[in-house]
């Protein structure tokens, strides 16, 4: 995989791009541009993006057009090249479901773009007339787009009607109503065998809601019973501080899923057709306000945790449907400035795109992050982004000035900020020193009964997730990043994955692990977030003597190799780490026996080479170790002041009173 970055004028790193760089090109976007070129930026209303409403139209037209390359006749499915590896389909072969895919969701790139002009016209393929054409096609045996009525369980056709519906539901104007009347009934009665039909437990029951809401708004007969079942199934699945339970999980499915949805739903059918629903969902969409906000970096960028990370700008769809609220104690120039900031993080970086389709990945292409449930056409789920286009030009979303929110004058420096959410269990840390924002979340699968892999690796067995340092996949060789590392009796290196939450109590975040192939082998792990990173105070029961890693976060190789050194503070050594955008340290406080830096390639989704701090011993019977790991931005080397925030440390049994150097003392224990 090729380093995304390199040398910028005057010595500046591209990595900025990820961080802080606007993009201000003068001339109009071309047709091979590898990124998207804000042109004309309005830093008066938007002092920090430049963006405004027309600039979401255009990058909609950007990822649109380079869709509609592959276009060039009404006919043609929505098919792109496939990218090499798991991603389906394996075989290379043409599959319908793979175009199906491209067609609903690139559907909702053009959804706005259609509304602003009708008539829009992209290689040369009025864009109207190709999704309307594609609609008839699917009750036509003879086309490629034809699509059987349902036969069996629940597929992923449900997933891609239910996006067509959501589609038909805010512009039927321009793609439903000009179909004939026999074209109309051929389309619902194909859509609701799917729609009517079986589904799964999870955010895919809004699939059925949404197609049956649409063909009941246009006089068709649907399992009214059953839309009533599935809306009170799904509200079910809330747990609070706006977070749903996505059957096991905890992840972005919550908000470009279940809140997207519900709101949307609320909004166009909720006091037709169940008021109280639409209600809760909007009462439940509320909640996200204090909340969501917080998990994003100070400049606005978002995290890398989760499965599905491919559909990346999706994640800011709830800020611009907060302007529905029209609420006027939500800071919409700071909901603007996330949701600007997420799409420019991608959009400008030029590793996104290729053959002129998004990449499956973070960045750019990066195997360890797709899943197998996934196929080319899957990464315009991120176009759910722009279906914030539907509100007016007027909306406060629109017209607030931008602005940095809670990290202006809430959040101070030298101070660390959790955010703890009762329900999920989930903790969000802002660290205002660095910028960062931070996330502990659900993980408890195995790999055994993980046959999707996906909910057992990396997308959620790290410990934290930080906007600042985007993950880095496991190595077969033990070379961990923010996990734990065992080698199991089969002399293969195995992190820890199967956690249970126990508490979040002064400060601290109390979860238990165990190994997955040996659950004799136990960690009681505690995290303490300080000002300028963690402190571990973790207790591990072996049962055998076994190889035990720990890893810091990873830096991404920029320009030039990543810098490593090691000082003397006090009786410690400090391992530091420095890329020219970060800089990393990690004190062994007790428990290891070697410190090490070591480098991988090809498994960091920023650059194909990269560094990380690693601590090893080999142990057995009963032991707490406490590791204290730091990262600033570079620049000024970490001072003796920062790298002692720990003055002293007391253990008593499973009980360790710790003093900081700020005066404050912290008690953990593991009862």
């Amino acid at each position: 995989m090729k380093t995304v970055f390199s040398k910028m004028t005057g010595g500046l790193l591209l990595f900025a791009l990820l961080f802080s760089i606007k993009v201000n090109a003068s001339s109009s976007q071309t047709a091979n541009d590898s990124v998207f070129h804000l042109v004309r930026p309005d830093y008066h209303l938007s002092p920090l993006t430049g963006m405004t409403r027309q600039h979401w139209l255009d990058a909609a037209t950007y990822l649109l057009d380079g869709a509609f390359s592959y276009i060039h006749t009404l006919d043609d499915p929505m098919h792109f090249p496939k990218q090499p590896g798991k991603s389906y389909p394996t075989d290379g072969k043409p599959n319908k479901t793979e175009n199906l895919e491209g067609l609903c969701r690139t559907m909702f790139v053009a959804i706005p773009l259609l509304k602003e002009n009708p008539a829009l016209e992209l290689n040369g393929i009025k864009v109207g007339d190709y999704y309307r054409q594609q609609l008839r096609n699917m009750s036509d045996p003879s086309k490629p787009g034809y699509i059987q009525h349902l036969k069996g369980g629940p597929s992923q056709t449900l997933v891609e009607f239910g996006a067509l519906a959501l589609s038909l539901t805010v512009m039927p104007e321009i793609i439903w109503e000009p179909l004939t009347q026999q074209e109309k009934d051929a389309l619902a009665a194909l859509m609701l065998s799917y729609g009517n039909g079986p589904t799964i437990g999870s955010n895919w029951r809004f699939f059925n809601i949404f197609v049956m809401s649409f063909f009941k708004d246009h006089g068709y007969a649907i399992k009214d019973d059953y839309l009533n079942e599935l809306l009170q199934k799904s509200l079910d699945q809330y747990r609070g501080c706006g977070w749903y339970n996505d059957s096991p999980a905890y992840d972005y499915y919550s908000m470009w899923a279940f809140q997207m949805y519900g709101m949307i739903w609320a909004h166009y059918y909720g006091d037709k057709f169940n008021p109280e629903a639409g209600r809760q969902f909007v009462d439940n969409f509320r909640d996200l306000v204090p909340n969501y906000p917080y998990m994003f970096a100070e400049d606005g960028k978002m995290n890398m945790y989760g499965r599905s990370i491919t559909y990346r700008i999706a994640t800011v769809i709830p800020f611009p449907l907060m302007g529905w609220l029209n609420d006027p104690s939500i800071n919409y120039g700071w909901m603007r400035r996330i949701a600007s900031s997420t799409i420019l993080q991608f959009l400008e970086n030029p590793a996104l795109m290729k053959d002129r389709v998004p990449t499956l990945g973070f960045y750019g292409a990066f195997e360890p992050a797709v899943q197998i449930y996934s196929c080319r056409g899957s990464v315009y789920w991120m176009g759910k982004a722009f279906l914030g286009l539907l509100l007016p030009a007027d909306n406060p979303f629109w017209t607030a000035v931008e602005n940095n929110g809670a990290w202006e004058k809430e959040l101070k420096p030298g101070k660390v900020y959790n955010k703890f959410m009762e329900g999920s269990n989930t903790l969000v840390t802002n660290y205002p020193n660095s910028g960062s924002s931070e996330i502990r979340a659900w993980c408890h699968e195995t790999v055994a009964k993980d046959w999707q892999k996906f909910r057992s690796t990396e997308n959620y067995n790290k410990l934290s997730y930080n906007t600042a340092f985007p993950w880095m996949a496991d190595s077969p060789d033990g070379k961990v990043s923010m996990n734990y590392a065992i080698l199991n009796a089969k002399q293969q290196w195995e992190v820890l994955r199967l956690y249970t939450f126990r508490k979040f109590e002064d400060g601290i975040y109390y979860r238990d692990a165990e190994l997955e192939t040996n659950p004799e082998i136990k960690f009681r792990l505690a995290d303490i977030p300080l000002p300028n990173g963690i402190l571990r105070v973790d207790k591990v029961s072996f049962p055998i003597s076994a190889q035990l890693r720990y890893g810091h976060y990873s830096l991404p190789e920029l320009d030039k190799p990543v810098v490593t050194k090691e000082r003397k503070i006090g009786e410690h050594t400090v391992y530091c780490t420095d890329n020219g955008a970060y800089q990393t340290a990690l004190v062994n406080l007790q428990g290891w026996t070697e410190v090490e830096f070591v480098q991988t390639e090809g498994l960091h989704p920023v650059s194909d080479k990269c560094s990380v701090i690693n601590a090893a011993t080999t142990h057995s019977g009963e032991q707490i170790f406490i590791t204290l790991q730091l990262w600033k931005k570079s620049g000024k080397s970490f001072t003796k002041k920062e790298l002692t925030p720990v003055k002293s440390f007391e253990q008593n049994g499973d009980t360790v009173i710790i003093h900081f150097s700020d005066g404050t003392v912290k008690t953990v224990s593991f009862p």
